[in-house]
């Protein structure tokens, strides 16, 4: 069969592709995989960890030796917020509990994962096409959650999968065409977009626009986070 493109959501996705690709892309775009763009970018390694197991992650963070991300309301240190990043170091160790993003990327268990999103989606499109060689890629956009757990699809995440999917630039499988139609579709009003989506309200109305304002910034970045042994690095 000739190689293909692959799309599908949230954890149910990553599950039901991860026998039939050779890559995953993990694409949270609000903000997981921007976070790890800005992070690893800077020389920080991070290690995904499931959200809200609170005392096992602090316990985990010291068996690494690695800084526990605090929650995005807490003030000061690294949180979600991709503007936290701005200051880390290379060499930092992270530990970064996240309910969609982190938790994605430790479900596709052996198989290679990539974090991509507006900002890199040129250079994970050109590691993916190389990680892969005549293999699927599968591409996962994120997602939100509902009150009740229940998945949101989010925007933001179809279009940053789609502009990835773009950029391979190969045969796609009818979900991946939907995303890719997109992207393509929201042109220069692909910010504006996000801004007045669900989810970037919600972080506009949480104080975080500065936030968006990462998320939203395309092809600034060749920087690809790649999952090995555990944490996320250049």
């Amino acid at each position: 069969m000739a190689q293909e493109v692959l799309a599908e959501w949230g954890m149910a996705g990553v599950q039901h592709l991860r026998h039939r690709v050779a890559v995953l892309v993990i694409v949270d775009v609000l903000s997981f995989s921007t976070v790890l763009d800005v992070a690893v970018s800077r020389g920080a390694v991070v290690h995904p960890f499931r959200f809200g197991a609170d005392a096992a992650a602090q316990a985990e963070a010291e068996r690494l030796g690695a800084v526990m991300a605090r929650r995005r309301d807490e003030a000061g240190g690294f949180t979600l917020s991709p503007v936290s990043m701005l200051g880390i170091t290379a060499g930092t160790r992270l530990l970064l509990p996240s309910p969609n993003g982190a938790t994605l990327s430790l479900g596709a268990r052996e198989k290679p994962v990539l974090a991509g999103c507006l900002r890199n989606a040129a250079a994970v499109a050109d590691a993916a096409r190389q990680i892969a060689g005549d293999g699927n890629i599968g591409v996962v956009p994120a997602g939100e959650r509902w009150p009740d757990d229940s998945l949101r699809p989010a925007i933001e995440d179809l279009l940053g999968a789609g502009a990835i999917i773009d950029r391979l630039g190969l045969p796609c499988s009818a979900e991946a065409l939907v995303a890719r139609n997109a992207f393509r579709s929201a042109g220069a009003d692909l910010p504006a977009l996000i801004r007045s989506s669900l989810s970037g309200q919600e972080l506009i109305g949480r104080g975080f626009p500065g936030d968006v304002d990462l998320a939203v910034e395309q092809e600034v970045s060749r920087t690809v986070p790649r999952l090995r042994d555990g944490a996320f690095r250049a």
